[in-house]
């Protein structure tokens, strides 16, 4: 994001503040509860959305250097994302040209050959068969002919994208839009530092972890005690993509910093970013932050999903992690007081943590409670609100894909 766009939503935010008012989707719609619970549609919905669709399997900085690579495991198949010897990324299928056994069963790591732990075949971070154990008893074979089976990829813009069919076509520009690239892009993903990851398994079903991320209406009642502390309930922004979005919520910061120059406003830290990318991806831009949420349906259970999350310090706080004491956020009657400056910083792991704690104990439990009650079948919709535009923006897109009619409008009596 540009920082003239920076400064337009950072005002915005503030007017809403002063205003009492907030983004608005014009209507209140209705969605059907099967939406989360019809197993014949969480097939379709695996087909369309991630069988046959491209799929971000992390950001740039996952692979920071020759010879590191990464596993994917959700998407039907074993998958072995590598960087070779020149820097390119590749995405292969995680199994041995012999016996199929896969090659590792680490999440990450760095390695400049993958010894099959079968037989000991051999393989460089760019798939070369470069080794057979005894070959001269094996049997003679065409090596090159052997390589591992390479998946289409790009990366771009700090993303790196696969898609799980062979004959499939990856085009970042295309899953973006322009205007969203150019707004990526000035985040500088590339330049980030990996911090870490989780995940999140739950009991409930992806979409309904999707829309966790889709409104801050519920954070003064459901996140009183936590992320209300750092950001204001339902004052939002709201902007389109085509099939994306993004939402920015205000900081608590945003209190103070008003008063300051606007020379020396700090985005960063006034404001919590978060893009969605269709179809399952959450981008997290929070206290210095880059939070990559990645959601997983469980194509056996349609009341289960995993979340799976990165953690990455932006450019501008990268050189100051190796620092032994970090400065704080002083807080008094939930406001960050006027005693600290533009130059302010959070603890930036607290505040992941905090994030990630957050949505796993509270959204993520309330989530898993409401897909009980839509398990019962006595509940035909849900409700989505004139102030959760996200919501509406998600399902319709997400039905449309499948053919659908766009989300209803609810009249009342």
């Amino acid at each position: 994001m540009k920082h003239a766009e920076q400064i337009n939503v950072l005002k915005e935010l503030i007017h809403q503040i002063d205003t009492k008012t907030t983004c608005d989707a014009g209507k209140v719609v209705i969605n059907p509860t099967s939406s989360y619970t019809d197993e014949a549609l969480a097939e379709r919905e695996w087909q369309t959305f991630f069988a046959q669709h491209p799929q971000v399997i992390g950001l740039s900085p996952e692979l920071p250097g020759p010879g590191s690579y990464l596993t994917n495991n959700d998407l039907g198949m074993p998958i072995l994302a590598t960087r070779d010897k020149n820097g390119k990324f590749h995405a292969f299928i995680n199994a041995c040209r012999h016996r199929c056994a896969q090659l590792t069963e680490q999440s990450r790591g760095e390695q400049h050959r993958f010894t099959c732990p079968f037989h000991a075949w051999t393989y460089a971070p760019d798939g070369r068969l470069m080794g057979i154990r005894h070959g001269e008893m094996f049997g003679e074979v065409d090596k090159a002919c052997h390589s591992l089976i390479e998946l289409p990829s790009q990366e771009k813009y700090g993303f790196l994208v696969v898609h799980p069919q062979l004959d499939g076509v990856v085009d970042i520009d295309a899953l973006l839009g322009a205007e969203l690239a150019e707004a990526l892009a000035n985040w500088e993903f590339d330049k980030c530092a990996f911090q870490g990851e989780s995940s999140i398994d739950k009991a409930l079903n992806w979409k309904l972890a999707n829309d966790t991320f889709g409104e801050n209406y519920h954070f003064s009642t459901l996140h009183s005690q936590t992320l209300s502390n750092l950001a204001h309930s339902d004052y939002a922004t709201y902007r389109e993509y085509g099939r994306n979005h993004r939402i920015c919520t205000a900081s608590r910061y945003l209190d103070v910093m008003r008063e300051q120059p606007e020379s020396e406003w700090n985005f960063s830290f006034a404001s919590i970013a978060a893009y969605y990318l269709f179809p399952n991806v959450q981008l997290v831009f929070v206290g210095g932050m880059v939070v990559l949420v990645r959601i997983y349906p469980d194509r056996n259970d349609v009341a289960h999903s995993v979340s799976r999350i990165s953690h990455f310090a932006m450019p501008h706080i990268r050189e100051q992690l190796g620092e032994a004491e970090r400065s704080t956020a002083v807080k008094a009657d939930n406001v960050y007081s006027a005693d600290t400056s533009a130059r302010m910083e959070f603890d930036v792991s607290a505040t992941v943590e905090l994030l990630v704690s957050t949505v796993e104990h509270e959204d993520y439990v309330m989530s898993e409670k409401a897909q009980v009650t839509a398990a019962a079948g006595k509940l035909d919709y849900f409700l989505f609100g004139r102030n959760e535009p996200a919501l509406h923006h998600f399902h319709n897109n997400y039905r449309a894909a499948l053919g659908e009619p766009p989300l209803e409008e609810y009249r009342a009596a």
